[in-house]
């Protein structure tokens, strides 16, 4: 279904109808912190990584999260910065407010593919929060021999200190104090990814919102999803909403907003920056 440019009646319509809703599902995609200022390109890009564009022709943060490093003192020379400058110096801004504000009163709950902790930050309960692809402020075994994840702020504010010439000490590689092979950061990017008792028990809680909310007015409020990982959120909804008439999708995202015509008629698909209309 195409989507609508009428932003003014349409951010009308959305509060309306998530004011009649019994629940909220949010699904929150990179485009959502994007549209709130955490750009991984352009002049933010530069600010911090422009020696890394010099040397190897990088242009953006995320794909520069999969560039194979001669080694592992580059290696986190590149994540202490990645990690420090997208989930601890960073702050967020009016659309995550404003989001907190429209769903707080509501039974809600937010699913999510973003590791930056702005939802957290910004003030909505943690115990309605499912991050499934992991976060920036975790470390875990790189083999991995355990399923633990660790809290790393503290070493990546020293790794970021002390790196020199686009590399960090040797002695401050993080190392798993299990098995002593080298940590890397709780990302899911193969089958490596640590789901530790943390992630568990937010599936269940998630699964236990699902289930409570089966056959109520639900609202499934997508914002910013992009098409890298459409199983874990995008299909999903549609999938919901195709079951539940009294479902209600709404997609808000810029250039990507649409939805199957089988839930059209339930459907408001809106392609405009996410903030202008939260």
């Amino acid at each position: 279904m195409k989507s609508t440019r009428d932003f003014s009646a349409q951010a009308d319509k959305v509060r309306r109808i998530i004011s009649e809703a019994d629940a909220v599902l949010v699904g929150a995609g990179a485009g959502l912190s994007a549209s709130d200022g955490l750009s991984y390109s352009g002049e933010r890009f530069m600010r911090y990584f422009a020696d890394f564009h010099e040397k190897y022709g990088i242009n953006d943060m995320y794909s520069g999260g999969f560039y194979p490093f001669d080694s592992l003192e580059e290696y986190w020379a590149w994540w202490s910065r990645h990690i420090w400058y997208n989930r601890y110096a960073v702050s967020p801004g009016k659309v995550y407010y404003d989001l907190l504000s429209l769903v707080k009163d509501k039974d809600y709950f937010v699913l999510t593919t973003n590791v930056d902790h702005m939802f957290q930050l910004a003030g909505f309960d943690k115990n309605r929060l499912f991050y499934t692809q992991g976060d920036y402020g975790l470390f875990q075994c790189s083999v991995p021999c355990h399923a633990e994840s660790y809290d790393n702020r503290d070493a990546v504010r020293q790794m970021l200190d002390c790196q020199k010439d686009m590399k960090v000490p040797s002695e401050l590689i993080p190392r798993c104090p299990v098995c002593g092979k080298p940590m890397t950061v709780n990302l899911r990017c193969d089958e490596t990814f640590v789901q530790d008792k943390g992630w568990y028990a937010a599936k269940e809680r998630y699964s236990q919102f699902l289930k409570k909310n089966a056959n109520k007015k639900i609202v499934l409020l997508e914002l910013g999803v992009g098409g890298n990982t459409p199983v874990i959120i995008k299909y999903p909804f549609w999938q919901l909403a195709f079951k539940n008439r009294k479902a209600t999708y709404i997609c808000i995202n810029y250039g990507e907003a649409v939805c199957p015509r089988e839930i059209e008629k339930q459907s408001l698909c809106i392609n405009a920056d996410i903030k202008e209309i939260i």
